[in-house]
């Protein structure tokens, strides 16, 4: 299945990655890879992550304290946030109707 980042989780996810290679040369990259790994799972099996808030599921992701939030629509996946789990919760509701 397809997935597509709504614009702010892009910028989030990008942000996060820049903020681990400033920490350490590589982190940054390990970052990167354990987002992708964890999309790439969530493809393959959308729905079989739970439910945190309505029709959005959560994957966390490994070695980093970090969680995909998605909807599965009709064609794709919508990455709705690349959220680090101390941040507030429901910050990124507003995106889902954008």
């Amino acid at each position: 299945m397809k997935y597509l980042y709504h614009p702010e989780a892009l910028a989030e996810y990008a942000d996060a990655a820049l903020y681990f290679e400033e920490r350490a040369p590589g982190l940054g990259t390990d970052f990167t890879i354990e987002v992708e790994d964890a999309i790439q799972q969530v493809t393959q099996a959308p729905d079989r992550w739970r439910c945190v808030d309505e029709d959005i599921h959560r994957f966390l992701v490994r070695r980093f304290p970090y969680g995909i939030l998605y909807t599965v629509e009709d064609e794709y996946v919508l990455i709705v946030a690349v959220m680090h789990l101390s941040r507030e919760p429901g910050y990124w509701r507003h995106r889902l109707t954008s």
